[in-house]
Order: C-alpha cells, then structure tokens, then sequence
C-alpha cells in the first residue's frame, strides 16, 4: 500500500466538487443496495446463514494454523506448490524469480485485490515482464494508469465517456470501435484474446481456500477467470493468509452470500473450484499451480482487538451503503482497500502512523454492520482506531484550550447559562434565516460544505424550568 502524498482533506474536497463522480457512485451503489435487499429476499432463512457464516469466519479464524497447514499439504498432495510470503517484498520476488526461471515474458491476470496491495503489477513490469490485466475494469484501470477505487467495480468512478475517450488515446479505437458498450467491450475483448494465448504465466487472487481439499475457489462475472487460470503453463495464485474456509460444505455457504451482498446477483456467472495443476491425462490446464499465501501485516491482526476484520469476504456491501464512501469514491482514502473495510483493515496493515485520518471517514452511523455477510462490527473497530490516533497524536493547542475552556465553565452553572445565552444572542445576529453559513478558524470544515444551526434563544433548561413552573401553578 502506497502511503498517499496528498491529505485525505484534499483528496476529499476534489471528489466532492466532480458532478461526475457523483453522479456514477450514486448509479452504481443504489443499484447494488437494492439488488441486495432483493437477492436476499430469494435467500431462504437468510439470517440464520449469515449467522451461520460469521460462526464459520469466527472458528476458522480462532484455528487458523491448523487451518493454514491442512490447506498447504492439500495444495501438494494434489501436485502444487506453496510459497509462504511474510510481505510483499518476498511475495513479490518469489513471483519475479519464479518468472524468470520458466523464462516468463508475459502474464495475464484475473482480478486480485492482494496483488494491487503487493504492487505487484510493478514488481514484475520492473523486470521486464508485460503484465495485462484481463477483468475489463481493471484493464481500464490498467490503461489510465489508475487504481481501483472499489473492491468488486474497480472503475465505479468512471462513466461511459470516459472511458470512450480513453480508448481512443490509448487503443486507437474508431467511432465504430466506440458507437455503443458492446462494441466497447468487444474491442478490448480482442486485445485481450490475443494476450491469452501468448501468456506464459497466469496470476490470479483467491475468493476462498478449501483446507479439507486444497482447492482454490476463484468468483467472477467474466471469462477471464477461466482463461487465466487454464490456457497458460503456470498459473500463480496469491492468497490473503485469512481467506480460508475449512470444507466444502462451509465454502457452499459463503457463495450463497458473496454475490448476494456484492452485486445482488443469487450467484456470480463464474464460480470455478481448482484442486492441483493439470493432471497427466488431462488434456487442458497449466502444468504448475503455485499458491502464495500473504501475510503482509494479517498475523498481527490475529488476537487483536482488530481481529474480527479479517471475516471480511470483500462483497464490498460496506461500500455501497457507506454514505461517506458514495460521496467521495474509493481513491479519497488513498489505499487499496476503501470505504469502511480499509478505514479499518488499512491501519491495521500498515500501521496507523500514516493512516490516522481513515477512521474519523465515518460517521457511524452502523450501515456497515448492518449489511455486511458475516456481521462484521466495524463501527467498533473504527471507535478502536480513533481511540489510538488520539493517544499517538499531539491534540491541536486551539482543541485542547477549547476543551478547557468549556470544562471551567461546564463546573459553574452560573457562568456556563451565561455563555450560553451570550453565544445565542451572537449567533442570531449572525445568522441568516436562523443558520450560520460561515465560522471561524478551524470551525469552518464544517461551514466549507453545510451550513451550522444558530442556538435557539432559549435552552433546554430554560424550557425546563419554565415547564415545571406552568404545572407547579395551582388550577
């Protein structure tokens, strides 16, 4: 994860004021909340499994060594290899140095959030490898030179313009290329065919590990999926150490939830189950599977009061119901993983010193539990990080004497009623039709974007006492 090299309050204010962005976070994520609900709604007992997930995450997560070491002799038994990476520098080199030695000159990829965490697009161009990322959203991304800015729609922020005029800059594409998204899709497709079957090596993420069996489950609506993981001689999986469920059975039950709470579809078009590498009288499919399990920070999280974020399936369902997250986009917080899920997982990763502002981008209101597969609650967490920030940080001196200030006064009611009704007077001379459209100094984050309600003229203890006066007096 890349430390961001502008503020979170400047990233912030540059969403807020492009129309566009607005306009395709709210198409998007409106169409995903509501396909959720109604997916849901097809999902029978659907509680009772989301209960029944969180217990799966929770027992797997409590008893991941075991888990880790049943699915690794799974993976070999069944002809693969696996690489146990403690960051992304060995993740990154094991890859590189794997490609080197089978002379890899090109690679083709399927969508993996783990991968953009690893920066590992770089890692291998840097060694003079071509890498195409194949998920139309990522190829995109790929070609601007982006990153995500969603877990499961990479290119949320763009809109169909866009990415008309990107092709054309970058694909010299024709108006007829252009004319319509079928015929935008059908371009890229070609690009892409050609890259298949030139591919040496094929890298993919993990939705799931299966540690009974040492399959590897891969969830996709496109393709690309398959054609990664099949047509060249070396398929690479890069796995986060946590995405595992213990059988079949349990992986069953997070299927029926992933799509559901990620695009509101019943299931994704592509659900593909791997055990091994090609077998000898196989006609198709790589020689070579190699999986990579990621530590990458996850171990520390493990017996933590954070631990619980690491239930995450990434649906990305936070994301979609996270009002903070549909006004500013995924590349305002400046990570990998966005929205409430990397307010929380991003500190947790990488540590908080770089990341202190990503918990206070919330406004907890609890939508994040509420939709979340396996009830992950991030509010809590996100309490948690605060809690940290202000310990680590110096409070700011205008803050701290304001605090002061009003602990004197709040110790004497004389003086604290008095400061009331002076402060109710000012603001009414000040306001316009009873709101304040500009304060002061550091007061003004909140004028800069709404406007601040005058105090009215009287108090609630005034209304009290006046109150109780009224029923005091005899009928």
């Amino acid at each position: 994860m890349t430390i961001p090299n502008v503020t979170f309050y400047d990233r912030v204010g540059e969403a807020l004021h492009s129309p566009q962005l607005q306009q395709s976070l709210n198409l998007v994520t409106d169409r995903f909340v509501t396909g959720r609900r109604a997916a849901l709604d097809t999902l029978p007992q659907a509680e009772a499994v989301r209960d029944h997930a969180r217990r799966i995450r929770a027992y797997t997560l409590a008893h991941l060594d075991r888990y880790l070491a049943r699915f690794a002799a799974a993976v070999e038994k069944n002809g693969g290899h696996v690489y146990w990476a403690a960051d992304a520098a060995e993740a990154n080199r094991y890859i590189t140095n794997l490609a080197h030695e089978r002379n890899v000159k090109n690679i083709v990829k399927s969508k993996s959030m783990v991968s953009e965490e690893l920066h590992l697009n770089q890692a291998l161009e840097q060694a003079g490898m071509q890498v195409r990322e194949t998920d139309l959203g990522e190829f995109i991304i790929q070609l601007a030179g982006e990153t995500p800015s969603h877990i499961i729609v990479p290119v949320i922020h763009k809109n169909r313009q866009q990415v008309a005029d990107l092709f054309r800059a970058k694909l010299n594409a024709t108006d007829d290329d252009l004319a319509d998204v079928p015929r935008m899709t059908a371009l890229a497709r070609r690009l892409m065919r050609a890259d298949f079957l030139q591919a040496d090596m094929g890298i993919s993420g993990v939705n799931f590990g299966v540690a009974e069996t040492g399959s590897i489950c891969l969830v996709t609506n496109e393709g690309n999926g398959r054609l990664t993981t099949t047509l060249p001689p070396l398929h690479v999986a890069v796995m986060g150490m946590e995405r595992l469920v213990p059988t079949l059975p349990d992986l069953g039950i997070m299927l029926q939830l992933l799509a559901r709470h990620a695009t509101g579809q019943k299931l994704s078009v592509y659900s593909n189950i791997i055990t091994g590498p090609r077998h000898p009288t196989e006609p198709d499919g790589p020689t070579e599977l190699h999986v990579v399990i990621v530590d990458n920070g996850r171990s520390s999280l493990l017996g933590s009061d954070q631990a619980e974020i690491l239930y995450c399936i990434r649906c990305g369902a936070c994301l979609n119901a996270c009002p903070v997250y549909r006004h500013i986009g995924g590349h305002a917080y400046g990570s990998v993983y966005p929205g409430p899920i990397g307010s929380v997982v991003t500190p947790g990763l990488r540590g908080l010193t770089d990341w202190t502002d990503l918990p206070h981008a919330s406004s907890l209101c609890g939508a994040c539990r509420e939709v979340c597969p396996v009830r992950i609650n991030i509010p809590r967490m996100l309490l948690n990080w605060r809690d940290q920030s202000v310990r680590q940080e110096p409070t700011p001196a205008w803050l701290r004497w304001g605090l002061r200030l009003y602990r004197f006064a709040a110790l004497r009611p004389a003086l604290f009623h008095g400061g009331g009704q002076f402060a109710a007077w000012g603001m009414r001379l000040l306001a316009r039709r009873g709101w304040l459209t500009r304060l002061p100094g550091p007061l003004s984050g909140w004028t800069d974007h709404r406007h601040f309600p005058a105090l009215a003229p009287q108090s609630f203890s005034q209304r009290w006492q006046a109150e109780r006066g009224k029923k005091a007096k005899p009928s």
